[in-house]
């Protein structure tokens, strides 16, 4: 096993994929929960905007980072 060499990852970068990460993961985990509560509509709005900022998120990547 080697050591990985993050010194080309820009401090913009980092934090752009830091917040979308948290992002998509807390919508995705609050619409799991909403749907264990039986509130299903509130489920599915989350799951909707995981799915959003999933897709924000590779088009911001595709336009600033590639």
């Amino acid at each position: 096993m080697s050591l990985v060499n993050i010194s080309e990852v820009t401090p913009a970068f980092f934090i752009t994929a830091v917040v979308f990460i948290l992002l998509f993961f807390g919508l995705l985990s609050f619409g799991i929960l909403r749907m264990f509560q039986l509130r299903y509509k509130d489920g599915w709005f989350s799951f909707l905007g995981a799915i959003v900022s999933g897709v924000v998120f590779g088009v911001v990547l595709n336009t600033w980072f590639v």
